[in-house]
């Protein structure tokens, strides 16, 4: 659960004037893409039927993505990248038509970066349930009407057996790595314990092992946050026209969410007690700066995602347990033999390290033995999208075993 682009994850700063002139103007009903809008780098992959974990059937799933890259003769350099709850298929390449924001992972894949795409082939599908062009509670149902509050209610699980879906149909045979941070690193353990047989490397970022009560409660306040927005409707909000959709609970959540994306250190280094102008916070009509840097980042969210995905995405974040029906998260965790990557940072506040360190002792691949890779920032959980250096070093070192066939 992390804020998954480019723009909204480096350091921390003031808002300026011009920024929040970017805001003027009423946002859309919903942020989601929908079909007819630009396309972007988009591409895309019809998966056939989804059936979840509860029985409810998806038919004709389609799953947006990208590619970076160019899947070589042998098929065998073909990397799968997972994001995060708010991310999407842009991993790399500028904002434009169809792309709200820079590809939140720019400093790692490209030419010449950690994830080299002149040697790999990169592969960054959206998750099902998003709103970036996979089906989710925005996209039409068979019938020719949005999901909206129809739209089943998904597991992590679920969303890896469309991945699994679209891996085949994509034609890839194996992976040479799954990558995942975040809710992403969730999905990475999922392919670790459920596909061995289809990749070769695994790499779990920033990303717990089960998600604890007290995360689910920090995501209970954030769910009940959009459903208390009267313009929620229930989700059934899509008709509501421009400027009427359910703005508020969404950008609430995410302001909510913020908090725990960034350590409490990194606020108080950056704005500490300061200003947003020279209106004084007390009383005389000004605000502290940090109160304007969350509602400017929460307004903003609006103008790019979707409240019922929002919704759905983070109750299916709420179903992980790597243990579940396997006899417990340390027999789940035994079975994961492929070459795997563990990293933590100490300063999260969101997915403390311990959870890293739980995965760490008991997968029996680990690289580094029976302890995670560290990375150390001030940034909290976030660290795994800013500290591009140290995060590409770590998926270099990966990459570098030799995969057991």
């Amino acid at each position: 659960m992390d804020w998954q682009t480019h723009e909204d994850s480096s350091p921390s700063d003031f808002i300026t004037d011009a920024q929040i002139r970017s805001l003027i103007g009423k946002p859309a009903t919903s942020g989601a893409w929908q079909d007819g809008d630009p396309v972007g780098n988009r591409q895309f992959m019809d998966v056939g039927e989804i059936v979840t974990e509860r029985g409810d059937r998806i038919p004709h799933t389609r799953i947006a993505y990208e590619t970076f890259g160019t899947l070589n003769e042998a098929g065998d350099n073909a990397i799968l990248i997972l994001h995060a709850l708010t991310g999407d298929s842009h991993l790399a390449g500028p904002a434009g038509p169809g792309h709200h924001t820079d590809g939140w992972w720019g400093d790692v894949v490209g030419k010449g970066l950690a994830l080299d795409t002149d040697r790999w082939f990169i592969v960054a599908p959206n998750m099902l349930g998003g709103c970036q062009g996979s089906t989710g509670p925005a996209s039409v149902d068979p019938n020719g009407d949005q999901w909206a509050s129809r739209f089943p209610y998904l597991t992590v699980r679920d969303q890896v057996s469309a991945q699994v879906a679209f891996t085949r149909a994509l034609g890839v045979e194996r992976w040479a790595a799954v990558i995942g941070g975040s809710m992403g690193g969730m999905h990475a353990l999922e392919w670790g314990v459920q596909h061995p047989d289809l990749l070769e490397r695994l790499a779990v970022i920033a990303s717990p092992p089960v998600t604890t009560a007290d995360q689910i409660g920090v995501n209970l306040v954030q769910l009940e946050a959009i459903r208390s927005d009267p313009a929620f409707r229930d989700g059934n909000y899509y008709e509501a026209g421009d400027g009427h959709g359910p703005h508020h609970g969404l950008a609430l959540a995410r302001r909510m969410a913020l908090l725990n994306y960034r350590s409490h250190t990194e606020l108080n280094d950056r704005f500490g007690r300061s200003w947003q102008s020279s209106l004084s916070p007390f009383g005389g009509g000004g605000r502290f700066a940090v109160e304007s840097y969350l509602d400017f980042h929460g307004n903003k969210f609006t103008r790019r995602f979707d409240a019922n995905s929002y919704v759905t995405l983070v109750q299916a974040m709420n179903s992980h347990d790597i243990g579940r029906g396997r006899g417990g998260a340390e027999a789940a965790l035994a079975t994961v033999t492929v070459p795997t990557l563990v990293i933590g940072i100490p300063s999260d506040r969101l997915f403390p390290l311990e959870g890293q360190e739980f995965i760490a002792a008991h997968v029996p691949g680990n690289i580094d033995g029976d302890m995670p890779a560290i990375i150390e920032s001030p940034f909290g959980h976030d660290g795994f999208l800013i500290e591009a250096d140290v995060v590409g070093d770590h998926l270099q070192r990966l990459l570098a075993t030799v995969p057991v066939r």
